[in-house]
């Protein structure tokens, strides 16, 4: 027996445009949700990335939000691309944290923008690749130490770039102390350059803002003498 079919006559002085009436409706609703199915989820190793703990689940601030502490000093990002770490942060969001609101408490401090950010663009487009449901259940971005070169690029830039709402969510903490503020003390982890490079502040309060000089080289500066050695012994450890 014959399948069921039904025809759609068009006038071709209407004007319209026949696709939608030709295109089957789940087909479309496959492409229309693409981007919210766990393309992401799958068997692929990233234990290397897990050693460097950049990005890691921790406590809760005081709002019950879930921590992801990334630590900007602890990415390569010479060596690791934007497609990697898109399906590394998918996949420890999903594992670690499936379901409830969360936030992320940025650290950077001494963050080398040649060795250690990915860059804005590549930031935008891995959080427009998230799923909405993932989107929506971020609530804050604490941007701890952000330093003169990250508030201009963002100020001028973040609008644009930044879509989602993700701009309005970013709370600048130029201090640990207003951190603390936000999320009591152990509920996340602070490095002790971190500590260092708050101190060097708390005394030379200008030198985020280049005005002043860094007598210990704790600002986001390039630096000749970086290596990526340092991430291969990592590694290998």
């Amino acid at each position: 027996m014959a399948e069921d079919f039904s025809v759609v006559v068009l006038a071709s002085d209407l004007g319209v445009d026949a696709r939608p009436f030709l295109t089957r409706t789940d087909e479309v609703d496959e492409q229309e949700n693409w981007h919210d199915c766990p393309q992401y989820l799958g068997d692929e190793d990233f234990s290397d990335l897990d050693l460097l703990h950049f990005f890691t689940l921790q406590g809760s601030d005081k709002s019950r939000n879930r921590i992801f502490r990334v630590v900007g000093k602890y990415f390569p990002a010479r060596v690791v691309s934007a497609e990697r770490l898109k399906k590394y942060i998918f996949q420890k969001i999903s594992n670690e944290c499936p379901e409830g609101p969360f936030c992320l408490v940025y650290m950077h401090s001494t963050v080398q923008k040649d060795e250690n950010s990915p860059g804005i663009t590549i930031l935008r487009w891995i959080y427009e690749d998230l799923p909405s449901e993932i989107k929506e259940r971020l609530q804050v971005v604490y941007f701890v130490h952000p330093g003169l070169r990250s508030r201009l690029v963002i100020a001028t830039l973040g609008r644009l770039l930044l879509t989602g709402g993700l701009y309005w969510k970013i709370k600048y903490v130029s201090r640990l102390q207003y951190l603390w503020e936000e999320i009591k003390k152990g509920e996340v982890e602070v490095p002790d350059f971190v500590n260092n490079h708050d101190n060097v502040l708390e005394h030379r309060p200008l030198t985020d803002y280049g005005i002043e000089p860094d007598p210990f080289h704790l600002t986001e500066v390039q630096s000749s003498s970086f290596s990526l050695n340092q991430y291969e012994n990592r590694w290998v450890s």
